[in-house]
């Protein structure tokens, strides 16, 4: 730690008000959002995406089980909604149906038959 003589504090305050404006524009640059770009695939980059053929997935676009965009005659993949696809398909687990049991069970009780 630096002792400093009474005639060297301004300077010194000067230095340590240079650094916490430093810091501060360090801090204000990590906390502003990364912009998230849109990332787009083709019916072969969804296929290896996802692990399927070419094949299967058109047959699941045919059968609208997959959400894609048509241009023309093109197919288009958002990255996000496969993602998004493939958590609906998630299985809960034991742990997670015994905590919704409750609230099932108190909405089945009002209803009639």
């Amino acid at each position: 730690m630096d002792h400093y003589s009474f005639d060297q504090l301004p300077h010194a305050v000067s230095e340590l008000h240079q650094k916490l404006d430093s810091i501060q524009d360090l801090l204000l640059e990590s906390r502003q959002p990364v912009p998230q770009t849109i990332e787009l695939m083709t019916i072969s980059q969804a296929a290896e995406f996802l692990n399927l053929s070419v094949q299967t997935l058109y047959g699941k676009v045919c059968h609208r089980e997959i959400p894609v965009s048509k241009k023309g005659k093109r197919l288009y993949f958002y990255k996000s909604e496969l993602e998004e696809w493939i958590k609906s398909g998630k299985k809960k687990t034991m742990s997670e149906l015994r905590e919704q049991l409750p609230s099932l069970v108190v909405g089945r009780k009002g209803r009639r038959h």
